[in-house]
């Protein structure tokens, strides 16, 4: 029996949805569609669990980039040009640091600047990431829970072909470059989900995979936080078990909206398409959704699929993907 498809947007639910949903999130693509969601779900209704995976020191600073990127979306400071860093933000600091002869190839405005300033205060305190993260929302006026994936220390390493570079410095110092062999986190094996993790998950009603990078945004959390696999229909195999788990693809016609995801895909053999990231989570998915441009990949794919404009251009959009995406939960 063929998995069920639908084309094209479902019809909007109410201004008030219920439904109990913990979003898996990481880079601008992540941010977007957790701001769509915390639009329609009451605080109480959404956990966006983070991936921490990319934190870094620099400049004696510990800097978590998916984690600012989700709250100042959340928090409607995020710089509406780049999706990332502050609104409005001023460059004085980095600029003197570089008269000085300090680094500047990561970028860091003032007011981002303080952010960081005060994080790597209270973790040299003895305050927990998760704590932290917890006052940030509070003084920015995120109501919903946002939580990073550990409050241990992970970090995301990718294999090149010039040799292992930790994230950033691939990603924004050699601007993604070098070529992809593969991936590597250091700390995983000990690392532990933040209190409230597992938790929010187990009284959730689905799990959304953000459309983040699925290497290296979105595998640090699954690495932390296994999901147990989606169920199959009955008869196929697998009793009626585990929770919903409904992904949205970061690529379109066979491109990445922002960042290397495709590049990725493409430098470790795989043809990059919304069907190459079903694959990626082949037998975690109970539903899959793709842009209506990519609907005709829908048949390969062995879940039920949405195809739908899942391009976010503005916060109309963030908010037109979430409402499809509660909707087509609701269906499956």
């Amino acid at each position: 029996m063929m998995p069920t498809k639908t084309k094209g947007a479902l019809h909007r639910p109410p201004s008030t949805v219920h439904r109990r949903i913990v979003a898996l999130a990481g880079g601008v693509g992540g941010a977007k569609l957790a701001y769509g969601l915390a639009q329609i779900l009451a605080p109480e209704d959404l956990t966006v669990i983070v991936n921490t995976g990319d934190d870094f020191e620099h400049l004696g600073l510990y800097i978590c980039p998916d984690l600012d990127t989700v709250c100042y979306t959340l928090a409607g400071l995020a710089n509406p040009e780049t999706g990332w860093g502050r609104v409005n933000e001023t460059w004085n600091t980095i600029s003197n640091i570089e008269k000085l002869g300090g680094p500047n190839w990561f970028r860091l405005g003032d007011q981002d600047i303080a952010t960081h300033l005060e994080r790597t205060r209270r973790l040299k305190g003895g305050q927990s990431l998760s704590q932290i993260t917890k006052d940030f929302c509070k003084a920015w006026g995120i109501k919903h829970t946002v939580l990073p994936m550990t409050d241990s220390p992970v970090r995301t390493i990718v294999d090149t072909d010039e040799g292992e570079l930790a994230f950033q410095e691939y990603f924004v110092h050699r601007r993604c470059e070098p070529r992809v062999k593969g991936f590597r986190l250091d700390g995983v094996q000990v690392a532990e989900p933040v209190i409230g993790a597992r938790e929010a998950i187990e009284s959730a009603e689905a799990i959304v995979i953000c459309p983040s990078n699925p290497w290296v945004s979105v595998d640090p959390i699954l690495r932390i936080i296994p999901l147990t696999p989606a169920p199959l229909p009955k008869g196929e195999g697998r009793r009626d078990k585990g929770k919903k788990v409904v992904a949205v693809s970061p690529i379109i016609g066979g491109k990445a909206v922002k960042g290397p995801a495709a590049k990725m895909y493409s430098e470790l053999g795989i043809e990059p398409s919304a069907l190459a990231v079903a694959e990626h989570y082949r037998g975690l998915l109970s539903g899959f959704v793709l842009d209506s441009i990519d609907a005709e990949l829908s048949m390969k794919i062995a879940v039920k699929t949405l195809a739908t404009d899942t391009l976010m251009k503005n916060l109309s959009d963030r908010a037109r993907l979430a409402t499809d995406v509660l909707h087509f939960i609701g269906s499956l």
